[in-house]
């Protein structure tokens, strides 16, 4: 099936790294003739002082809307591209998610450092309040720092925006709806920038294998296994793709998210894509997922795909 992007929801807070995803945001509206809709949300904290909030004056706020709108301005103009500025004021998850509505969102473009650990778990990410609420695909742009070219540094022209490819395509499937729906974007979106692309299973490791199958297995079984999950992946290859698309499938074996980096890294891959499927609170915090944990880790864009239901083609 085909995507389309209508329109394109970008959130920026205005610095060098998040304007980043303005690049991704503003070159996909153009390959699409989509409109961008670029959002900043001003979320100004509440101070509380001698058990008495303290409430902004409203011309401090509207200063803050009106440069918000100043720098938007100077950012899109060289860009050419047809764009809608909305400033709010609130929270930066549930406004977003407000707009993902209200803007008919086909696709939401946002920057994510990333956190891991202790600070992950106590302070969560808006990028990962998002994931779980925003009802279309949604592109995550990684911290700078962990890129190895210069993208970060670029500054967003014209010229980058009209440029703008994808030469290489990973989506990774464990055979779910979900990972399905994945592999729908992925080819579709390879057929537009004439990619390549690489459509990788990773076979997880069972727990406690030492103790349910104390036989390890045999060469001869797990060659077996891996012609299979191969031949599963050549399944989901459509019938003329190979006619505008190089396809290379892999099965590997290990845990999804540090197989799926390592061969992001490997092959200098520009954008991951992956399923997501929604998880329990408790679950969440402890074991978070492989697309959260992808996009912690890789240094390429991830593009998360919730069920069919809720993506938007």
């Amino acid at each position: 099936m085909k995507v389309v992007f209508k329109n394109v929801l970008c959130t920026t807070d205005l610095s060098d790294f998040s304007n980043m995803s303005v690049y991704y945001g503003a070159a996909l509206a153009r390959v699409f003739e989509a409109t961008l809709h670029l959002c900043h949300v001003i979320d100004l904290p509440i101070v509380s002082v001698h058990g008495e909030a303290f409430t902004y004056p409203p011309d401090y706020a509207q200063t803050l809307k009106e440069d918000a709108l100043r720098q938007m301005d100077m950012l899109m103009t060289p860009l050419q591209v047809k764009w809608t500025p909305h400033v709010e004021m609130g929270a930066i998850a549930h406004t977003v998610s407000d707009l993902v509505g209200s803007t008919q969102a086909d696709l939401v473009v946002s920057a994510s450092h990333g956190r891991s650990g202790l600070k992950r778990l106590l302070l969560g990410s808006v990028t990962e309040q998002l994931l779980r609420s925003i009802r279309c695909p949604f592109l995550v742009v990684t911290a700078p720092e962990k890129r190895d070219d210069d993208l970060a540094e670029k500054k967003i022209t014209r010229d980058t925006v009209e440029n703008f490819g994808l030469k290489k395509i990973l989506v990774g499937s464990d055979f779910s709806q979900d990972s399905a729906n994945a592999v729908t974007y992925g080819f579709s979106l390879a057929q537009d920038f004439q990619s390549e692309l690489h459509l990788v299973h990773v076979v997880e490791p069972f727990a406690y294998s030492d103790a349910l199958m104390p036989d390890p297995m045999t060469a001869e079984v797990q060659t077996d296994l891996n012609a299979l999950l191969t031949g599963r992946l050549e399944s989901l290859v459509p019938a003329d793709a190979r006619n505008w698309c190089e396809v290379k499938t892999s099965c590997l074996a290990g845990m999804p998210y540090e197989e799926l980096v390592k061969y992001a890294v490997l092959h200098a891959v520009d954008l991951i894509i992956l399923g997501i499927r929604g998880r329990g609170l408790v679950e969440t915090l402890l074991l978070g997922s492989t697309t959260d944990r992808v996009i912690r880790r890789v240094s390429c864009p991830v593009l998360a795909v919730g069920p069919a239901t809720d993506a938007k083609r």
